[in-house]
Formats: C-alpha cells, structure tokens, sequence
C-alpha cells in the first residue's frame, strides 16, 4: 500500500516550473468547455470564408478531439504538442478574445484603399533556375 502511494504521489503534477502558473487539476474540463466556447463563437461572428476561421476552426476541432478523446494531461500535451495543458487554458481564452476583436476589425473584407501597385512585390521568390 506504501508503494502505490509513492507511486500516486510521483504521478501528480506538482508544479507547472512557470512561475505564476499555478497547477489546474481541471485543466482537460476546463478545455474541453472553451474549445466548444471556441467553435461557437467562430460560428457566430466570423463569415465562413473567412481564413481566420478556418484556421482556427481546424485548430481548434483537433485539439477538442485530442482532450475529450485522451484524459493523461501529460498525454494530451504531447499530442497537442503546444506546452502544457495550462497554458493551453491560457492560449484557448486568448483565442476567444480574439475572435472578438477579429469580428471588430472585420480583417476578411477588402481594403478600404486599393492597394499601391507592386506593394506586395517583396514577398514574391524569384523562380528557381537549374
């Protein structure tokens, strides 16, 4: 009984070694709730075309999968390969606020202003020649 306690004990997370990044026990519930949050607020606010939404709709369904399909945190930060599952808390509630101001900002409609010619020309590679 002594051993399975030792061996108990050394299975819980202790810390996150972040400082002021407490340990979330209910860190998979928690996640599993704002990646829904997530999806819901992408439906509602952002146009289906938008890249932004895809994006982050395409994220975010794998990632929901990965939490509800696997309940080891350390399992889970392996998958989702992004840090810990606290700070996967901490980037999920980002991404709400940010669908937020995306909305605001309307990033997927077309410049006020046309674009000055060859304004984007820098990003173009020269072709490759062999």
């Amino acid at each position: 009984m002594r051993l399975t306690r030792v061996l108990f004990q050394a299975s819980q997370k202790v810390t996150t070694g972040i400082v002021g990044l407490p340990v979330n026990p209910a860190a998979r519930t928690q996640l599993i709730g704002l990646y829904k949050q997530t999806l819901d607020e992408l439906k509602a606010k952002i146009p289906e075309k938008a890249v932004y939404r895809q994006s982050v709709e395409a994220i975010t369904t794998y990632r929901l999968k990965v939490v509800e399909e696997n309940e080891d945190p350390s399992l889970i930060e392996k998958l989702i390969n992004s840090g810990q599952v606290e700070e996967l808390v901490g980037q999920a509630e980002d991404e709400i606020q940010l669908i937020a101001k995306m909305a605001e900002w309307k990033a997927w409609e077309p410049l006020e202003e046309p674009a000055p010619p060859r304004q984007w020309e820098y990003f173009k590679k020269a072709a490759l020649t062999e």
